[in-house]
């Protein structure tokens, strides 16, 4: 479990993503990052999240950000999850939960009485230097995106 702070140095990843392709943080290095972690693929909230960002992508690329979001599942699983709400984000496959580790995302949850580990929904915003300048923990999707892009607008 990590506990990550704003100033401190985004920990690295080099995720299988969609389109058949690796997305690696270092890669991205001297740009804004938002790194935004889900728990699953067509969820409710998690689709309305991905649409959110999709719906600013315009407005982040602008300002030269670029979206990556993370969940344990598959890229396979990402690629039909991009398709079917034609998604405009980069989606990484997390399947050992690693990186949700590194990030400490990855915790304890409960539901219906019952103990489990998964992702808590959170976005990190990422600096041109590879440094944390933002971290949203607890995520609620509505009006989050935007909540993120003001963040990146004031990098």
């Amino acid at each position: 479990m990590s506990d990550l702070a704003i100033g401190d140095a985004a920990p690295d990843f080099d995720l299988e993503a969609d389109g058949d392709s690796r997305i690696t943080l270092s890669d991205l290095k001297g740009k804004a990052v938002v790194v935004y972690f889900y728990p699953k693929d067509n969820t409710p909230g998690c689709t309305k999240e991905a649409i959110a960002f999709t719906d600013n992508i315009d407005a982040f690329k602008e300002l030269g950000a670029t979206i990556v979001g993370i969940s344990p599942d598959s890229a396979r699983k990402h690629d039909n999850f991009i398709a079917k709400h034609n998604l405009a984000v980069r989606l990484g496959a997390d399947t050992d939960n690693a990186t949700a580790e590194a990030y400490g995302v990855w915790v304890e949850k409960a539901m219906y009485g019952k103990k489990y580990m998964g992702v808590e929904r959170a976005t990190f915003l990422v600096d041109a230097d590879g440094k944390i300048a933002q971290i949203w923990r607890k995520v609620k999707v509505p009006g989050h995106a935007e909540a993120v892009l003001e963040a990146v607008k004031a990098l």
